[in-house]
This record gives structure tokens, sequence and C-alpha cells, in this order.
């Protein structure tokens, strides 16, 4: 076994890592990861995994159906790393954006029923919030984080705000807010010298003051869903610290549809603590890159599918 608990954290994508197929080989080499996906299927009264290993693409790709599938898998992964390994507790969670309620339901502040409701419930919101009030996100590439708040400062108008919405390495941020504010911040951030200004393929600003017409909707579900004290440390996008509490992990839980990713303040923190290892339990391996680009020294795994559990062997 390659893994030492003391120096391991778990991480749970976000929305970007799904794919037609995900999932699929694990739950046919797995039973405990089988009865994961046949319970998302019975709790959402649908084929769903059907969904998710079949597609239609652009029907996965709705972000409805999207949040939940990468939960699915995410806690299919996890579980199946339980069932092989019953005496390893991680050190500590981490999830980037959705993932984080991966993590609380990993850490067994949220059971798997009310995680997938509210994951579902999450993206529904989004999506709503998106009609309402579409909205805009764009990848900035080699520019400092003070510099890029500067520049989206600057690109905001009343009504029209712009703000960084996902720190996920040093050279790769993520700004949302208004169309028309962040296609100012693009220009504005190459001005300021970033390598390049990428927009994104959505419509929803994920992680900005757009979300704010469902914040009270979000909250309520939040609340309701019945989230208890995580047994294992979860370190938060929004406050990038170590919290295991009901009531810091709902703060966080709700704070996050407005507020930044903190991912690289997450892993900095963590290697801090002698994290040597991260686990990437679901879909790909987007966040173990980000990692390697934050701490070229720490060891990655992911596991999707079952050869990646052969690998820790």
């Amino acid at each position: 076994m390659k893994l030492d608990a003391k120096t391991t954290v778990f991480v749970f994508p976000g929305q970007g890592s799904q794919a037609v197929g995900m999932g699929c080989e694990l739950a046919s080499a797995y039973d405990v990861a089988r009865k994961t996906f046949e319970e998302a299927d019975s709790i959402l009264h649908s084929p769903f995994s059907k969904l998710m290993w079949e597609g239609p693409e652009s029907e996965l790709n709705d972000t409805i159906n999207t949040q939940p599938a990468l939960f699915v898998h995410s806690m299919a992964s996890f579980q199946v790393f339980s069932h092989l390994y019953p005496d390893l507790k991680p050190a500590a969670l981490a999830g980037h954006s959705l993932g984080e309620l991966s993590a609380l339901a990993a850490a067994e502040a949220l059971s798997f029923e009310s995680g997938l409701r509210l994951v579902r419930k999450r993206g529904e919101l989004m999506k709503k919030a998106g009609e309402m009030n579409p909205g805009g996100m764009a990848a900035i590439l080699n520019l400092d984080i003070p510099s890029l708040e500067k520049v989206c400062a600057e690109a905001s108008r009343a009504g029209e705000p712009v703000q960084v919405a996902n720190d996920n390495c040093p050279g790769q941020v993520v700004i949302s807010g208004a169309k028309a504010a962040v296609e100012r911040a693009m220009e504005g951030a190459k001005a300021a010298g970033a390598k390049r200004a990428i927009p994104l393929a959505v419509s929803i600003a994920a992680h900005s003051k757009l979300m704010d017409s469902i914040q009270g909707e979000w909250n309520e579900a939040v609340n309701n869903a019945g989230i208890t004290d995580a047994k294992i440390q979860i370190i938060g996008n929004v406050v990038a610290k170590s919290i295991q509490s009901a009531a810091d992990l709902r703060l966080d839980i709700q704070s996050q549809l407005q507020s930044r990713v903190r991912w690289t303040e997450t892993i900095q923190l963590l290697t801090g603590q002698g994290i040597t290892s991260f686990d990437e339990a679901g879909t790909g391996n987007v966040l173990l890159g980000l990692i390697r680009r934050i701490n070229p020294s720490t060891m990655g795994y992911p596991l999707s599918n079952p050869s990646d559990f052969v690998m820790l062997e």
C-alpha cells in the first residue's frame, strides 16, 4: 500500500471533470460501487447511471445533471477505497466547488441521499440563476491575484460585477460575473500582462454576485439537509482552513455560492501541514494537475477506474 494516512488527503472534483462513461468500469468491477449507482437511480427516480455511462453528452453537460453525476462517481470511488482499505482514514478532505459537497458526504457530515438531493438542488438553482441573470466566466493565465483583483474592480459597473471566482493554481485563475464586465476584465487582464484570457463556454456566473438571486433558496436547502459534524476535517473553499462543526460547514457551503474557491491556499495549507499524497476520488485528474502546479513535490493518485485502485497496491 503506497499511502500513509497521516500524509494523505482525498480531493473531490467539481464541474468540468464530467465525461460520458464516468464510473461505468468501477460499477462493473466492484459491488459497492454498483450499489452506489443503483441507490442514486432510486433517489433520483430515473436511470441516472445510464445517462452517466451512455450520454448523450449534451444532457450530461446540463448543470442539473453534471453536478449529481460528479457527486455520485466521487462517492462510488470513495466507497470502493473505504471497502478495500477500511483502516486507512485520510488526514483531511477537500473538494473544489461542487466537490466540497462530496467531501461532506465522505466525512459523514451528510448522508449519501441528503447529499445527492442537495447537489441536485444546487444544479437546479444555479441553472435558474443563469437564466435569470446570464453571465460569463473566463480563465486568466499568468496574472497574479492582486493585479487581477484590481482589474476586476476597474471592470465592474453598477449592476455589472465581475470578480475572481476560482484561484486554481499559480498562473490559472478564473473570473466570473456579468458578460460585459467579464469582457472588460479580459481586456484589462491582457493589458496588465496576462498571457491569455480565455472565455469559458458557460452562461452561469458561478461564484459571483450574480448568484444572489438564488442565495435565499440555497441557504434554506443547506439548512434543511441535515448536516452534522464531520468525522474527518474538511478544508473549506471559502475560508481555506480546517472546519469540522456542522455550523461552520453549513456557512462555508452557503457562502461558497458567491465567493472565491481558494484552491491554491487550500493546497498550500495542507502541504504546509506535511501532506504529501493526494487522491482524487471521482472523474478525471484535473485537481491533481492543479496540485502539482501548486506544489511539484506532491504525489497524486487518481481514483476513477478499477486500474487506478490496482496502482495503489
